[in-house]
């Protein structure tokens, strides 16, 4: 190698490649711009992403932010080498955190962090968070891909995802209105969403010894199909219960479960009683439990124990929510009822 081209590649020599991002970048370019809407002013490549709210007919405009990441779900997506879905996931996280404050999400960025870029990984990636977008109606505004291989190793990487929203301050919910009697309607999740992936892998592949090829017993698909299931966007069933003013307070069951998340959305002297029978259990919270010896009070912090979405009703309005959401291919389940208390959850 002569001297010249060994200077032009040292960045190269030190494991960052340069040439391998523009050429993923090349690759996405177009689908990130199908999922720009109305209110996007800028291009891919731009140094920051620009927005209008110039259509928003709100009186008085608040923004809602969240960020978030998927967590040790990547390396099952890395052990099974599918890396479209986790993308997707992270969107449909953030856009639930968002929106059970009543938000209408607008944008989504990203950040992807690898030990070594390979174009055909990243492409991977960005269908899923492009899939996201087209899901629900955002734009993918920006984002950006670094290459970090003294951080990381060569087959490691992390995403991360920030999203903004927009809600009129008069129709930010607060959960300040939730009285005794209200009811509590879930909505079941696709599997673990984006939680509990430590305990999970702990159990199934260090103590069971198994692989992602492996059955998992009485649901007729595979451990790594099961464990990548994609985190559920609950923004169409959401906005149509905002549009008719049916919610009072709404929990994104995540990590901490529906212990932990639902007092976050009720008065300090209340109590959310749960009857835990009240829905069906996946078959991969039953595999974990029993085979990981997990103790089910714990699980209920872990695990979103398949409920993946809660709104609080007024008990008079539970037909019409079950209706809404069933024309949204939504099954509302009622979990429990609010009851005086201390702030916390009570199982039954």
């Amino acid at each position: 190698m002569s001297e010249k081209k060994r200077k032009k590649d040292a960045y190269k020599e030190a494991g960052v490649d340069i040439d391998a991002a523009r050429t993923a970048v090349d690759r996405f370019k177009a689908g990130v711009a199908g999922t720009y809407t109305a209110g996007v002013l800028s291009q891919t490549g731009n140094f920051g992403g620009m927005f209008t709210l110039a259509g928003e007919k709100l009186r008085e405009p608040v923004l809602v932010s969240s960020t978030d990441g998927v967590g040790t779900k990547l390396i099952v997506a890395r052990m099974a080498g599918r890396h479209d879905t986790v993308g997707r996931c992270l969107v449909n996280h953030c856009v639930n955190d968002i929106m059970v404050q009543g938000a209408k999400p607008l944008f989504f960025m990203d950040y992807i962090s690898v030990g070594k870029l390979r174009p055909d990984h990243i492409g991977e990636v960005m269908k899923g968070f492009i899939a996201g977008c087209l899901e629900n109606e955002i734009a993918l505004l920006g984002g950006e891909t670094a290459e970090m291989p003294d951080l990381y190793g060569e087959s490691d990487y992390d995403l991360a995802g920030f999203i903004v929203g927009i809600v009129d301050r008069k129709k930010i919910i607060t959960g300040d209105k939730v009285q005794t009697g209200n009811i509590l309607v879930g909505f079941p999740s696709s599997g673990l969403h984006t939680n509990g992936y430590s305990l999970a892998r702990k159990i199934v592949f260090d103590r069971l010894g198994l692989g992602v090829d492996d059955p998992l017993p009485g649901s007729g698909e595979t451990l790594g199909r099961a464990l990548l299931a994609v985190h559920k966007s609950y923004r169409k069933v959401l906005e149509k219960l905002f549009e008719r003013d049916l919610v009072l307070a709404a929990a994104h069951i995540t990590g901490g479960g529906l212990t932990d998340n639902l007092p976050r959305v009720f008065p300090a002297d209340l109590d959310a009683e749960i009857e835990t029978g009240s829905w069906p259990v996946r078959p991969l919270f039953e595999f974990l439990i029993e085979k990981g010896d997990v103790d089910r009070e714990e699980a209920y912090r872990v695990f979103n124990m398949g409920i993946g979405m809660v709104v609080i009703v007024e008990q008079r309005n539970l037909e019409e929510v079950a209706a809404v959401a069933g024309f949204q291919g939504e099954d509302a389940v009622i979990i429990g009822r609010m009851v005086p208390g201390l702030g916390k959850v009570q199982y039954k």
